[in-house]
């Protein structure tokens, strides 16, 4: 198996109902390796997991994996330990970073272990509030974490499997509470501690636009987005403090 790609689902009807698994499937039949699709759900309460079974139950390389509710980074961690390809791909349900655009990552894993998609200043379907936002969570984090990366946030990522194996079950996050839509930083504690092993992260510009359609997350969309705004903050001066204390040298 070349390709493991993995994703995370958290009451995603409404982007299911589009039909963005049928891109993802669309896009990989082409491909001339062997590849694997694992939807890791976190305890959807909307009829997502039910969509993904039912589009697993047409193709047998696909598969469901339905847990409890941890928070994305514990449903991206159980799609990893499931994982049976050589490279895990990362990927999110509403195919903002369309599925194609790992054509320009591909190429980069002859020299890299991981290649991250960046989003770059164009940002298509995207309000002026959270493009400001986004400057302002970039100059913070740049301030006190990777500075040399410019986007730690785009949910388009590719691992070299042994890797991420290794990194992934050592993040902070994974021991905290989930409770509803959570946002987190745990692309930035991810990427730092890859950064101190082996300095090695290709960042490649993939296209982008906001293509969400959820709306049974809870909260309101603004409500949602200063909460998520808050949270990050919290989470990358929690990971400086535990870089601090030397967390990520052993």
């Amino acid at each position: 198996m070349f390709l493991s790609i993995i994703i995370p689902c958290y009451n995603e009807e409404e982007n299911l109902k589009r039909g963005v698994l049928d891109e993802v499937y669309s896009y990989l039949q082409s491909r001339d390796y062997r590849w694997e699709i694992i939807i890791s759900d976190d305890g959807s309460t909307d009829n997502s997991l039910d969509i993904c079974q039912n589009f697993a139950d047409k193709y047998q390389e696909v598969r469901v994996l339905a847990n409890k509710h941890g928070g994305k980074p514990w449903a991206v961690w159980k799609g990893i330990e499931a994982a049976e390809g050589e490279w895990v791909l990362f990927t999110d349900m509403d195919q903002s970073t369309p599925i194609d655009q790992l054509d320009k990552l591909l190429p980069w894993t002859k020299n890299y272990d991981a290649i991250i998609g960046s989003r770059g200043g164009v940002r298509k379907n995207y309000p002026l509030f959270r493009k400001l936002g986004a400057v302002a969570f970039l100059t913070l984090r740049k301030l006190f974490l990777l500075p040399e990366i410019d986007d730690t946030q785009c949910g388009f990522k590719l691992f070299k499997q042994d890797l991420i194996n290794q990194v992934f079950p050592k993040l902070d996050v994974l021991n905290k509470e989930a409770k509803g839509w959570t946002v987190t930083s745990y692309d930035v504690e991810l990427l730092h501690m890859i950064n101190r092993r082996t300095k090695k992260i290709k960042e490649v510009n993939v296209d982008w636009e906001d293509r969400d359609e959820s709306i049974t997350k809870g909260e309101n969309y603004f409500a949602r987005y200063f909460k998520e705004s808050r949270q990050m903050a919290e989470q990358i001066f929690r990971i400086k403090l535990n870089d601090l204390k030397g967390k990520y040298e052993k």
